[in-house]
């Protein structure tokens, strides 16, 4: 007798038609969900925004070390790091091209105590020694210790801070390496990259992008306070504190009393520009964004204020209430780590914290283009991470100088940060990455 297929189909049919049913009323996994303001004339939010261009990074750097290290060393270089951890690493991942330019081995960065930042933490304290060596065995010999006819000396140190057009390294630094055998320098701003040949470009973007990583402890601290932030969310990159104000040499005629005398105290030499220059000054997009700015931003490109924002900032920031009265779900790391662990660290690994997070965010948005910014951005791009955006401070000044406001305002704003994000504006620097057409 031959059983009947009838009854397996029906089990097969109704369990195909449940799925089905559970698939097409289960919430869509898309980022952000809001409703378009009615009139409006954009699409649901800024991140459904087509993007006409993508920054990857170059093939020739993927493709690994062009060309073999010479079989004999120049001499040794420490890279010197000062500031904040994303100034440092910057000076970190410009130093490690110019040690490969000079043909030179590169000793462990030393990063600089500062009382500034409230910082004593070493490169060891923050990074992968081990794994930095491994990742860039092949672009550039790194070692933890030193021959012993050398090891007991200090670096000669060549100073290159005060150098001024652009600045040469072979030409001004090379000599000094080949006289001390091992000298120390902090580069300059002005350098001269175009002269780069591309496997110092190629050192350069190994070091920055694939050979830094946290160290394994404090990587388990950032993995906890990322587990902890209720999901999917936006990390913003908010820049508002009395220092970043002062340093900024703007008016800002409506702060509560106790911000302005935190500013004041902060301003030390630094006077606000005032009248006229105090406008040209602003139209330039040298002032950050107030809080209450930054929620009309985010607004104008329909971002639901029911979005989990975590808040990827320094302590002391100010204004606050009128953005945590609109966007209610702002998580922070001094709130959801254990505070005891939490006072024990230092500013470079607090912003390791905020780095680790913001580069795995389901988005990313930064009302200043800074060290960390352009860090996070870059990183960002080449985990092909695109949900990311850079307020413009300058479009905002420029549209509001002109007098919008209300729809009309956030309409304007839109069409500015759609054409940016629709070009990957700010997403990756060109040293690194390279233009692709969509």
């Amino acid at each position: 007798m031959i059983a009947s297929p009838v009854k397996p189909l029906f089990v097969f049919v109704l369990t195909f038609s449940l799925l089905l049913v559970v698939i097409l009323l289960s919430p869509s996994p898309h980022f952000l969900q809001i409703q378009v303001p009615s009139g409006s004339s954009v699409g649901s939010d800024i991140w459904s925004v087509k993007r006409i261009m993508e920054w990857r990074p170059c093939k020739w750097w993927l493709q690994g070390h062009l060309t073999p290290l010479p079989a004999k060393t120049n001499g040794y270089i420490r890279v010197d790091c000062y500031g904040g951890l994303n100034q440092m690493r910057r000076d970190l991942c410009d130093g490690v091209g110019i040690a490969r330019l000079l043909n030179a081995t590169l000793v462990l960065p030393k990063f600089e105590v500062a009382a500034y930042w409230n910082e004593s933490s070493g490169f060891a304290d923050v990074f992968d020694v081990d794994y930095f060596i491994q990742k860039m065995s092949g672009f550039i010999e790194v070692v933890k210790e030193l021959p012993k006819d050398i090891a007991s000396k200090e670096p000669f140190r060549v100073d290159c801070s005060k150098r001024k057009g652009q600045f040469d390294y072979i030409e001004s630094v090379l000599p000094s390496l080949l006289e001390h055998h091992y000298i120390s320098f902090t580069p300059a701003m002005s350098q001269r990259r175009d002269r780069y040949p591309q496997y110092a470009f190629a050192t350069l973007c190994q070091a920055c992008y694939s050979a830094l990583r946290l160290n394994s402890s404090l990587e388990k601290k950032a993995v906890e306070l990322f587990d902890a932030i209720p999901k999917p969310f936006l990390s913003l990159h908010l820049r508002f504190e009395p220092d970043m104000v002062a340093y900024s040499q703007c008016e800002y005629p409506n702060l509560s009393p106790s911000s302005i005398a935190a500013v004041e105290a902060a301003r030390v030499d630094r006077k606000p520009w005032t009248g006229e220059l105090a406008q040209i000054w602003r139209k330039r997009g040298k002032c950050p964004l107030t809080p209450n700015e930054t929620v009309l931003m985010l607004q104008s490109l329909n971002i639901p204020t029911s979005t989990n924002i975590y808040l990827a900032a320094g302590d002391g920031l100010m204004e606050m209430e009128g953005f945590t009265s609109v966007y209610t779900n702002v998580f922070t790391k001094s709130a959801l780590l254990n505070q005891e662990d939490f006072t024990r660290m230092h500013g470079n690994t607090k912003a390791a914290l905020d780095y680790h997070v913001s580069i795995n965010s389901d988005a990313y948005v930064a009302t200043y283009f800074g060290n960390m910014d352009k860090i996070v951005a870059a990183m960002r791009t080449y985990k092909r991470m695109h949900n990311t955006l850079f307020l413009s401070r300058k479009a905002f000044a420029e549209l509001t100088s002109q007098g919008l406001e209300g729809a009309e305002l956030k309409k304007a704003l839109w069409e500015v940060h759609k054409n940016d994000f629709s070009i990957g504006r700010g997403f990756a620097l060109p040293d690194c990455f390279c233009e692709f057409e969509l």
